[in-house]
């Protein structure tokens, strides 16, 4: 039985197998029934690459996701961490 508030039910339907939860389906589902599954895919920001940081930056960073040893780290260690992590 459709639902008022989904706009893309056989989406909603796929999502909710697949373990999403019933805000998140309806969210994607509604998102991409207006603005095609192509342009929801592409939305989020860009952030420049690690490479591109400063130490400091990267310390911080390092800092929030709880990475061993950062501060004895050098710029390409803590890039290399970040990524793996």
């Amino acid at each position: 039985m459709p639902r008022a508030q989904i706009k893309d039910e056989k989406k909603y339907q796929k999502l909710r197998d697949k373990g999403e939860s019933k805000e998140k389906a309806a969210r994607i589902a509604n998102a991409q029934a207006g603005q095609g599954s192509s342009k929801v895919g592409r939305k989020g920001g860009k952030s420049p690459s690690y490479d591109d940081w400063t130490k400091e930056d990267l310390l911080k960073r390092a800092r929030e996701i709880g990475i061993e040893g950062r501060s004895s780290m050098n710029k390409s260690q803590l890039v290399k961490a970040l990524r793996d992590h």
